[in-house]
């Protein structure tokens, strides 16, 4: 394995890896990032929030010298992806990033000709990731979730509201969303010194001279439409039924026929999910596995990449020799 590429700062990768194209999803321009030989077995990465396929800078090469191609695609809103959504989409959640991801397996990743991809998401894509396993698992050989959020709720919600007052929330969510200032907040957030504290939330090691992390962030979030994307995430997210929301899903993949294997990744020190409620989500579903980074914040893989890629490579072999 190809790991002697890091020094002892982590942060060596280039957010430029691979080939960057370009694909049509519902008249929306759709960024991805692609790299390694065409017929080895597909690995697509999908990134968390607020991020994009820049923030594999320091996983996509390995896993490419390991002998897979490599996709990492832009969820839209995201990166270099349409953010002006207009038409046939007007909010965006993981059930709709979900049915991009599957559009994206049919027709780049091509699953008929290639094989089942293996899913791996950081965060939102993680979450992504299982809606996408939950709708379509013929099409995926393995998710491996680094780490998954909305854990906060370990069972499915159960109570039934009154449609009128469903209704009303989704309503006054809208007015919300649409009276704040976004765009006075992301801008305040993407250029000010305010993007370093907002970042650090999601690392334990310090990301203060990591400029290259900070550009994966703030360009996009400078982009002319990105306030409206934001908004488009913020409704579509919180006006979610509960069968789209984390415990719903994964108790829809537990009684899937065939269910493809899940592996759980997270930071011993991850502040926004933490630890304790990954193992209170084992202990509930025993069948998800689960591996933990210690010294290793919300986004593991970009922080210990070395140790991240090792746990991948590792589970990736041991499905391939149980097979």
């Amino acid at each position: 394995m190809q790991q002697n590429i890091y020094n002892k700062n982590p942060f060596t990768g280039s957010p430029d890896w691979g080939e960057s194209k370009y694909w049509s999803y519902k008249n929306l321009r759709v960024h991805f990032r692609v790299t390694g030989k065409e017929s080895n077995p597909p690995i697509v990465l999908i990134h968390g929030f607020g991020a994009s396929s820049d923030h594999w800078r320091n996983n996509a090469e390995v896993f490419a010298s390991e002998g897979f191609r490599i996709y990492g695609i832009d969820l839209m809103g995201f990166g270099k992806s349409e953010q002006n959504l207009q038409g046939n989409i007007n909010y965006l959640n993981n059930q709709i990033w979900a049915n991009q991801l599957t559009s994206f397996l049919d027709e780049v990743v091509n699953i008929k000709k290639n094989g089942k991809a293996i899913l791996i998401g950081n965060s939102l894509g993680a979450l992504t990731a299982i809606t996408t396993l939950s709708k379509r698992s013929e099409l995926i050989k393995t998710v491996i979730a680094a780490p998954l959020p909305e854990p906060v709720f370990l069972n499915p919600v159960r109570f039934i509201f009154p449609s009128w007052l469903i209704k009303i929330k989704n309503f006054l969510t809208k007015l919300i969303f649409h009276l704040f200032p976004l765009k006075t907040l992301v801008n305040l957030i993407s250029r000010t010194k305010l993007i370093t504290f907002t970042l650090q939330s999601a690392y334990f090691s310090s990301i203060s001279n990591d400029n290259l992390l900070k550009r994966i962030v703030t360009v996009p979030a400078r982009r002319v439409d990105a306030s409206k994307a934001l908004r488009a995430m913020c409704i579509g997210m919180s006006n979610r039924p509960n069968s789209a929301k984390g415990p719903s899903l994964i108790e829809k993949i537990k009684n899937l026929p065939n269910r493809p294997p899940i592996l759980l990744i997270w930071g011993k020190q991850d502040k926004l999910i933490p630890i304790f409620l990954a193992k209170k989500l084992i202990k509930l579903h025993p069948w998800l596995k689960l591996t933990v980074i210690n010294e290793a914040g919300h986004c593991l893989h970009d922080e210990l990449p070395m140790q991240f890629n090792q746990i991948v490579l590792k589970w990736l072999k041991n499905l391939k020799t149980s097979e």
